[in-house]
């Protein structure tokens, strides 16, 4: 009796411990609740191992999740689906490359080409690893193109401007007509990606290649996958709806931002209520706040009954704490219409239960204005991260959709 009633007590915290409500349009619920159930036992046994001093937080954390990229089933784990992608582990400009070549080409076939950043919040992740290394196979593989995945540096090592700047390296190398020429490439049909983080810091990248006159060769396509593009309203109606949804929490999303841009992490409360973009701070103009206006920006469905947290006077003065806040480097939605103006055209992907749904569609929307054509390809029963997601046991069919959707635009547009 007595082993009985251990045996239910733990099922019933079990069960507690994985079930959180998530909305009717999201399919396969129980295996995003399990898997979820995971990243937050991982995120509490790394907090457990700093909190006794054994190392920090985001490494342990990194050690940790390598087994969940050990989990999916990769090109090379399933037997070599994709045996002709050629694989090569170089530097572009001192910065750690992976490059990707189709067997297709050659001399006189010029191919697509493709630098690819890896999401991660700019803290983990790897593009050699897992569902990054699958997907850019099957790119190079699918679409005859040479893809470049760049292994930028992470926080703690780093931060803000760091990413920022071995990104921009690496493509200025790529982009050069000796390397361009080297792999074959059609200078006219270069696109620059990413997703999360990695979608930030393709869309940095692109406006500073596009505005930069020493660079004879554009990026001709930016696509873009969930990218978090600006860090000053915390409450937009994307943040607030999903905040509890798995796999990036509003309250995780915001201590990645205090980590990128090198800032105090007990300022995260302070953040999640707007302190630090008060209208205090004289130094976010009305100008720049328009940039993130979502009251004019987004869609009438997308608002819904939400009202725009707007505050008079913080109680911390945090927004002078922070240099980068409103570095268009970091923040590219805060960057001017000009510089949006010569930005390439765009495919930008949003999922519906995410919180950086917005911050997608608020730059769609900008770059529209701009004059910059953008598709913009939304799923209503997407979640943050579903993209990674494609193959077996971290499979959905949101993600294998959302992949195919990717490649099909890059196929037609690229």
């Amino acid at each position: 009796m007595r082993l009985l009633l251990v045996t239910v007590l733990l099922t019933v915290a079990l069960a507690y411990y994985v079930y959180i409500p998530l909305p009717d349009a999201i399919q396969e619920p129980w295996r995003l609740m399990l898997l979820d159930a995971g990243f937050r036992a991982t995120m509490h046994l790394a907090s457990l191992k700093s909190w006794l001093g054994f190392d920090h937080y985001i490494r342990s954390l990194r050690q940790s999740m390598e087994g969940f990229d050990d989990m999916a089933l990769t090109s090379e784990s399933s037997g070599g689906v994709m045996p002709g992608v050629k694989v090569s582990d170089i530097t572009f400009a001192g910065i750690p490359v992976r490059v990707y070549e189709p067997p297709a080409g050659g001399e006189g076939h010029l191919r697509r080409g493709l630098m690819y950043f890896h999401g991660g919040g700019w803290a983990l992740g790897s593009g050699k690893k897992g569902s990054y290394d699958t997907i850019n196979r099957m790119l190079s593989d699918e679409l005859n193109t040479v893809v470049v995945s760049v292994e930028y540096r992470l926080y703690p090592e780093v931060h803000f401007p760091v990413p920022y700047l071995d990104c921009l390296a690496a493509a200025k190398h790529f982009l050069s007509p000796d390397v361009l020429a080297r792999y074959a490439i059609d200078p006219e049909r270069v696109a620059v990606s990413g997703d999360s983080a990695g979608g930030n810091l393709a869309a940095a990248v692109a406006q500073e290649v596009s505005k930069d006159d020493t660079i004879s060769v554009k990026f001709s396509v930016q696509a873009l996958i969930y990218p978090v593009l600006q860090a000053l309203d915390f409450n937009t109606p994307s943040y607030l709806q999903n905040q509890h949804i798995p796999i990036l929490y509003r309250k995780h999303m915001v201590r990645f931002w205090l980590q990128y841009l090198g800032a105090d992490l007990s300022l995260q409360s302070q953040w999640m209520v707007n302190n630090h973009s008060s209208l205090h701070h004289s130094s976010i103009t009305p100008e720049l706040r328009a940039r993130v206006d979502w009251t004019v920006l987004l869609p009438p469905k997308y608002k819904k009954s939400y009202k725009p947290l707007i505050v008079e006077k913080d109680s911390q003065g945090s927004a002078k704490e922070v240099s980068g806040l409103l570095d268009v480097r970091a923040a590219p939605l805060l960057t001017t219409p000009e510089v949006l103006a010569k930005c390439p055209r765009a495919y930008i992907l949003t999922c519906e239960h995410d919180v950086l749904r917005d911050d997608g569609l608020m730059y769609a929307r900008r770059l529209q204005d701009a004059g910059v054509t953008v598709f913009s390809d939304h799923y209503e029963d997407g979640f943050h991260g579903c993209f990674s997601f494609i193959a077996w046991p971290l499979e959905f069919d949101v993600g294998k959709r959302a992949l195919r959707g990717y490649l099909n635009w890059l196929k037609n547009n690229l």
